[in-house]
């Protein structure tokens, strides 16, 4: 699952079946043709494929539309969407049974297909460590 959220609150989730830079790289090019140009803060988590030598140059190739910024490593008090994963987390998790991992799957994508965060993005950002 990939999620953006912008300052003017819109919202971007995707649900793929693997994770790995073709996806991700598929996941940019959605966001940049759904959102257009683009700052992009990321964290820096090991498991992102962004490093990899074909986003590396796809931002490279696009860096007139979409650019990149990273938080803080160890800093997830500034990602408004891991309050999005936190929430769909309760949300679908608690006091709930899915009989196949094929529904949860579903639900996964109808909760961020639907659901409307509302989150400040600039309160997140100024937070303080």
């Amino acid at each position: 699952m990939f999620g953006t959220l912008t300052i003017n609150c819109k919202q971007f989730f995707r649900q793929y079946h693997a994770f790995n830079e073709d996806v991700f790289l598929d996941y940019l090019k959605k966001l940049q043709k759904k959102i257009g140009k683009v700052i992009l803060f990321m964290d820096r988590a090991t498991t992102q494929h962004y490093r990899s030598r074909k986003v590396r140059s796809y931002l490279e190739q696009n860096r007139d539309v979409i650019r990149v910024t990273y938080f803080p490593k160890g800093s997830p008090e500034f990602n408004a969407v891991e309050e999005c994963w936190r929430q769909g987390k309760y949300d679908l998790l608690v006091s709930k049974y899915y009989p196949r991992f094929t529904d949860l799957m579903k639900a996964i994508a109808a909760y961020y297909r639907t659901k409307r965060f509302n989150l400040d993005i600039v309160k997140y950002l100024l937070r303080c460590p």
